[in-house]
């Protein structure tokens, strides 16, 4: 069963942004859920060896708190063995289980994960099947919608695949594999999804406002939403789409409420062991759109420290 969410705003999956003080924020802030940067199911096998040796457990390698719940991690790699081990190794942890058949990026779709089991079948069949027994959590599913251009409705077929073994959940990213990012979001996947599936959708693609989260329920019928780009920086969206599909209003933050959520962001890291290379990358998000941002972008750059850092934002929250 899936757990019950707080919202219909999710906070997604994205490599060196999703961190745990992040994360922690977009929950604070009302996402609904928040899931983990994506990991590979064969580094949580090695990780668990050498972490049990210090009598240490995974929770050491993926970093979360309990005020993120309810929280999804999601796993990567298609080696039935390994996904089984790592499904068994993660799932005391989380209350969810997601399964990345989504990132686009080379380094990954080469090693026939991510994005490029789409054109899988058999294999994704064996993946969906090899997931929801090894384990008693609610099993999720995160894809785009196909390969390339000419294979665009892949996404009918793993769906349907996918609620026939025992997958609770899809969120559809309508853009291919090759796409990447550009170009736009076909919202009118996420529609068609919803009308053959009998499980709960998440349509991901797009979303900058909280206008544009209320078009996507509106237009394709999805159960929840789920924001990645558009939130980086910016952890009031969330906040935004919750007033904005009760209440059809919500509040303006100016550049000043972006920096002190900054402020917060980094008083949280001091918890984690995010890298300083992330950190700089969130300063830079939460600064855009700023007036004089792109001389602020560049000290940021140039930072070497948190110390550094702390004082670059300083000056710029007496700036702003």
């Amino acid at each position: 069963m899936l757990p019950k969410f707080s919202s219909r705003a999710f906070f997604a999956p994205m490599a060196g942004v999703s961190d745990p003080a992040l994360r922690l924020q977009c929950k604070q802030k009302g996402a609904g859920l928040v899931v983990t940067e994506f990991t590979n199911i064969h580094s949580i096998i090695a990780k668990e060896k050498q972490l049990e040796e210090n009598t240490e457990t995974i929770q050491e390698f993926i970093e979360y708190s309990e005020q993120e719940r309810p929280i999804s991690v999601q796993l990567f790699g298609s080696d039935l063995f390994a996904l089984e081990k790592a499904a068994q190794i993660v799932e005391p942890y989380f209350d969810i289980i997601d399964y990345n058949m989504g990132c686009p990026a080379p380094h990954i779709t080469q090693q026939m994960a991510g994005g490029a089991l789409l054109q899988e079948v058999n294999l994704t069949q064996q993946i969906f099947s090899t997931l929801v027994n090894a384990v008693k959590k609610p099993v999720t599913l995160k894809i785009r919608s196909g390969v390339t251009d000419a294979s665009k409705f892949l996404f009918r077929e793993i769906a349907e695949i996918a609620e026939d073994e025992g997958i609770q959940m899809i969120t559809l990213h309508p853009r291919t594999v090759s796409q990447g990012y550009s170009g736009n979001a076909d919202w009118n996947m996420i529609k068609e999804l919803k009308e053959i599936s009998n499980i709960p959708i998440v349509g991901n693609g797009d979303i900058v406002t909280p206008e544009d989260a209320k078009t996507m329920i509106d237009e394709t019928g999805c159960d929840y939403v789920m924001i990645g780009r558009g939130a980086m920086g910016n952890p009031f969206l969330f906040e935004q789409i919750n007033d904005y599909l009760k209440t059809n209003s919500y509040n303006e933050y100016s550049f000043k409420d972006r920096l002190d959520l900054f402020f917060d962001y980094l008083h949280l890291t001091n918890q984690y062991k995010i890298k300083f290379a992330n950190i700089k990358s969130q300063a830079i998000r939460f600064t855009k759109g700023m007036k004089g941002g792109s001389k602020l972008r560049s000290k940021i750059t140039f930072s070497k420290n948190i110390e550094e850092l702390e004082k670059i934002m300083n000056d710029a929250y007496t700036l702003s």
